[in-house]
C-alpha cells in the first residue's frame, strides 16, 4: 500500500508539475494545442494548462534591438557610403507574430532588415553625400521609421525606433570628401579675411576722418579763443598806457634797454644824440 501511494503521489506532482506554469511579467505567452493557438497568457502569475495536450511559448515584451552589419549603398552622385544603423522593436500583436514567423526572433529581424535596407538604399540613391551626412539624416529616419513600421505591422510588430549611428566612406571617397572640404574651409576662410580686412579699412577711414575733424574744430576753437584773448589783452594795454603816455614811452624803452643788455658781452656802438638814448639825456637835462 506504502508503495502503490509514492506511485501516487508521484505521478500526481508529474502531473501537476506539467498542468503549472508561470508568466513573468516581463513576458507574453501563447497556449497551444496541437499547433493552434487556444490564448494569450499576457497577465503576470501562476497559469494552468492540460498536461500533454496544451503547449506554451513564451515571447519578451521588453524592447528588443536589432543592430545588424554595416552595410554599403549608393548615393545619387553615385559614391559608395558604408551605413551602420539599428531598430529598436517590441511585439505589439503575438499571434501575428507567431503565425508570421513561427516565434523566431531571429526570423523577424531578418526581415526588419529586409525591410530597412530598401528603405536606405532608396533614401540614400535620391540624396548627395551631404545630404545623408549633415542635411537630411533626420528626414531620412523619418520616411525610414514610417516605411519600416507599415512593414512591421504585418508581422504584428511595433517599431520603437529606428537610427543611423555612424556613416563612413571607403578611404578613396574620404580622401576626395576631405579634400573638397579643405578646398572649402578655406575658401570660406578667405572670404572672412577679405570681410574683415573691408570693414578695418572702413573703421580706420572713419577714425581718420573723425579725428581730422575733431583737429580743425578745435585748432579753430583755439585759434578763436586766442584772438578773443589777444583783444583783450591790447584793449586793456591800450586802456592802461593811454593813462599815462610818457610813462608808457619810458616803460617801452626800458624793456628795449633790458633785451639789448641781456648778456655779459653785449656792445652796441650808437650816437649819443640817437633816439635810442633819448630818456638817458632827457635824464641828464
Amino acid at each position: 500500500m506504502s508503495k502503490i501511494l509514492i506511485i501516487i503521489s508521484i505521478l500526481t506532482a508529474i502531473i501537476l508539475k506539467s498542468a503549472l506554469y508561470i508568466v513573468d511579467e516581463r513576458e507574453i505567452a501563447l497556449k497551444l494545442q496541437l499547433g493552434q493557438i487556444v490564448s494569450v497568457e499576457d497577465t503576470p502569475g501562476l497559469k494552468f494548462k492540460t498536461p500533454f495536450v496544451n503547449n506554451i511559448v513564451v515571447f519578451d515584451k521588453m524592447v528588443q534591438t536589432l543592430d545588424g552589419a554595416p552595410d554599403l549603398f549608393l548615393t545619387g552622385e553615385k559614391k559608395n557610403v558604408i551605413v551602420d544603423s539599428y531598430i529598436k522593436w517590441k511585439i505589439a500583436d503575438v499571434k501575428r507574430f507567431y503565425k508570421s514567423t513561427g516565434g523566431t526572433v531571429a526570423r523577424a529581424n531578418t526581415r526588419l532588415s529586409q525591410i530597412v535596407n530598401t528603405g536606405l538604399k532608396d533614401q540614400f540613391s535620391k540624396r548627395t553625400i551631404n545630404e545623408v551626412v549633415s542635411g537630411e539624416r533626420n528626414e531620412i529616419m523619418k520616411k525610414i521609421t514610417e516605411l519600416v513600421q507599415n512593414g512591421a505591422k504585418e508581422f504584428g510588430i511595433d517599431i520603437v525606433d529606428v537610427r543611423i549611428k555612424r556613416i563612413d566612406f571607403p578611404q578613396d571617397i574620404s580622401n576626395t570628401v576631405f579634400a573638397k572640404m579643405s578646398s572649402e574651409r578655406e575658401r570660406e576662410a578667405k572670404e572672412h579675411r577679405s570681410q574683415g580686412r573691408e570693414q578695418a579699412e572702413k573703421i580706420s577711414a572713419s577714425a581718420d576722418r573723425q579725428r581730422t575733424i575733431i583737429i580743425a574744430d578745435a585748432y579753430r576753437d583755439s585759434e578763436k579763443i586766442r584772438g578773443e584773448g589777444d583783444a583783450i589783452s591790447a584793449r586793456n594795454y591800450a586802456e592802461a598806457y593811454s593813462q599815462d603816455i610818457e610813462f608808457y614811452k619810458f616803460h617801452r624803452s626800458l624793456e628795449s634797454y633790458k633785451k639789448s643788455f641781456n648778456g655779459n658781452n653785449n656792445i652796441l656802438i650808437l650816437d649819443p644824440n640817437s633816439e635810442f638814448f633819448n630818456n638817458f639825456n632827457s635824464q641828464n637835462k
